[in-house]
């Protein structure tokens, strides 16, 4: 008995075994839905050739047979199809990256981008952005990467705008850094995607410290010639502080010692330097303390927390010999062993840089107030 005229027409029908085969393919019946849009591709060039071969490589993917899926992707790009044509491409170029393969998913890209799809766009921009940038073509990467962002896309435009920030900071671009995190800022719902708004918007906070930086060094004019007197010292002062927050401490100390060693401003810019000791008489000699030039020379360097770590750490070094021999009973202790604990604690500073001056003060101090010298407990 022959089949009815109208079914056999709907089963011949590429757009309806198109629809089974995606149907097929949802439902887990991979291999019918893959021999369904094989018969499509079958029939030659017809209408519905683009929309079987990217699902046939899709199924295909899925089943892990990554090279005829690839296949079949070629021939959905090769068909032209406005629609499939970049899908294919998108999926093609996603196969590659999949397997680490950048290289070889560039082309695949570059296929996506001359599809001109507004939908798939901004991905196929992103990723030749990346490959240009790894390629060490900033050049191509910037058209890129602003051909992201002029999409006006949500997702890759405020990713684009960052990675090209990053790129014009490094290259000590500043405004041009701002202008496109504030084009990226732009693209995103605050409300709806807190860590990307707030990530965009420290780099443009760095992007000011960064012309900030470069306005206070412009300032200080050439290391050569003197500064000027009125502003020397704070551009001195600012450039110092705010280097260290760009990860440029060994800088900040150059800063610093240019303008102490400069003397026509070497008194203010000294005071700005200290404007955070505090708690000194007014009247006091700094000089005649010890400590105050290690601590000066620390926040010049920008080590004044390993400083404050050394001095902790000697505390609670010498705390410990004396509180352990404290805590003993004067019955337990045998004799000499309070001036041996004693003379263990008063050699702790010994080990760090600033200890000799340590000694030195305390010997000075014994010298006026009994007129004799302290032991040499040091190298003892």
């Amino acid at each position: 008995m022959s089949e009815p005229a109208d079914t056999a027409s709907a089963s011949d029908d590429p757009a309806r075994l198109c629809e089974e085969a995606r149907a097929l393919a949802e439902n887990g019946e991979a291999d019918r839905a893959a021999l369904l849009f094989e018969e499509v591709l079958a029939r030659g060039d017809t209408p519905h050739r683009a929309r079987a071969a990217l699902g046939l490589a899709v199924v295909l993917d899925d089943a892990g047979d990554v090279a005829r899926a690839r296949e079949a992707d070629r021939a959905a790009i090769a068909t032209g199809d406005p629609e499939y044509g970049p899908r294919a491409a998108y999926h093609l170029a996603l196969t590659h990256e999949r397997a680490g393969e950048h290289e070889l998913a560039a082309p695949a890209w570059r296929a996506v981008v001359e599809f001109g799809n507004p939908a798939y766009l901004p991905p196929a921009h992103l990723a030749l952005a990346r490959s240009a940038d790894d390629a060490g073509d900033f050049d191509a990467a910037r058209e890129h990467w602003e051909a992201v962002v002029a999409t006006g896309d949500a997702g890759y435009g405020p990713l684009a705008a960052h990675d090209l920030a990053q790129r014009l900071l490094e290259r000590g671009e500043p405004a041009r850094a701002q202008r496109m995190l504030a084009a990226g800022l732009r693209l995103i719902d605050r409300d709806g995607a807190p860590y990307a708004y707030a990530r965009l918007a420290v780099a443009l906070g760095i992007s000011y410290l960064d012309q900030a930086i470069g306005a206070f060094a412009a300032s200080l004019g050439d290391p050569a010639d003197p500064a000027d007197p009125e502003v020397g010292p704070l551009a001195t002062e600012l450039l110092a502080r705010t280097l260290p927050l760009r990860g440029r401490g060994g800088e900040a100390g150059e800063v610093w010692r240019r303008g102490l060693s400069d003397p026509g401003i070497a008194g203010q810019v000294r005071a700005r330097l200290r404007r955070d000791f505090g708690g000194e008489d007014e009247d006091a000699d700094p000089a005649d303390l010890w400590w105050e030039p290690v601590v000066e020379q620390s926040v010049t360097d920008g080590t004044l927390p390993a400083l404050a770590g050394e001095a902790f750490g000697a505390l609670d070094h010498m705390y410990a010999l004396l509180a352990v021999r404290y805590a003993d009973g004067p019955g337990e202790r045998r004799p000499g062993e309070t001036r041996e604990v004693l003379g263990k604690a008063v050699r702790v500073p010994s080990d760090y840089p600033w200890g000799p001056l340590l000694h030195e003060s305390f010997a000075e101090r014994l010298r006026l107030a009994m007129g004799t010298a302290a032991p040499n407990w040091p190298e003892t």
